[in-house]
């Protein structure tokens, strides 16, 4: 089997981490989904408005990158974010070492507008991909069909997230657009360090709209130090 990219996504997160673990976590996080030369033709997205929310069908193995070698997958994996000490069967898990890297992300569709030399291009709220990553599929989300709010989430239900108090001092604060200070706060606010790490000296970091963010945190609160100019 051979599955071209139709799109890829773009927005502020140029690397995995600091990115949220879960579509639909971030809802100030903006993408823009800029569609390949062969896949532009305004036909292809008619009705496509009538829809508040899609599914994106994407690749891992090509986050941030046009093209990456395939990674080696295991049958069990220890995920960050229950501690790295829980073995897990990789098929009860997210996790991007799969035998075949392909991803499932929710997001709100926000407009398809057209725009010179690149055709329709969709804006979305709520992605949890990096930028540059490829985009294979896109299609309507349908509630009734799509959605079960009761269902079993065994240690990944919302009663497992703890949401942390987030502080930004004005300084860095003043370095970002209001949505993109919104963006930051929701993402820190959900913890993006693996559940492992708990030293509150430690200072973190992650790329985010062209700036290195970097962190520390205690058991209740993501603090942030600085903001450093990306290189």
């Amino acid at each position: 089997m051979e599955y071209q990219p139709i799109a890829y996504i773009h927005n502020d997160f140029p690397t995995k981490f600091g990115l949220p673990r879960q579509s639909g976590l971030s809802e100030h996080l903006i993408s823009r989904i800029v569609m390949e030369k062969e896949y532009r033709n305004p036909d292809a997205f008619r009705g496509i408005e009538e829809f508040e929310y899609l599914w994106l069908i994407w690749c891992f193995e090509s986050m941030g990158k046009r093209a990456t070698s395939k990674r080696a997958w295991s049958p069990t994996v220890r995920p960050p974010k229950l501690g790295g000490n829980k073995r897990m069967g990789v098929f009860a898990t997210r996790s991007p070492n799969r035998p075949n890297p392909i991803g499932l992300t929710r997001v709100k569709l926000l407009s398809a507008e057209s725009v010179a030399d690149h055709g329709i291009v969709l804006t979305v709220a709520g992605a949890d991909l990096m930028d540059g990553t490829a985009i294979l599929d896109i299609k309507p989300y349908l509630p009734y069909a799509d959605s079960v709010p009761d269902a079993a989430t065994g240690d990944y239900g919302p009663e497992h997230q703890q949401i942390m108090e987030v502080m930004i001092p004005s300084d860095v604060a003043g370095l970002f657009t209001e949505e993109q200070l919104k963006t930051l706060k929701e993402v820190l606010s959900f913890d993006p360090r693996p559940g492992y790490q708990h030293d509150p000296d430690r200072v973190y970091g992650f790329a985010y709209g062209g700036y290195d963010v970097r962190f520390k945190a205690d058991d209740r609160t993501i603090t942030v130090v600085e903001a450093v100019l990306g290189k």
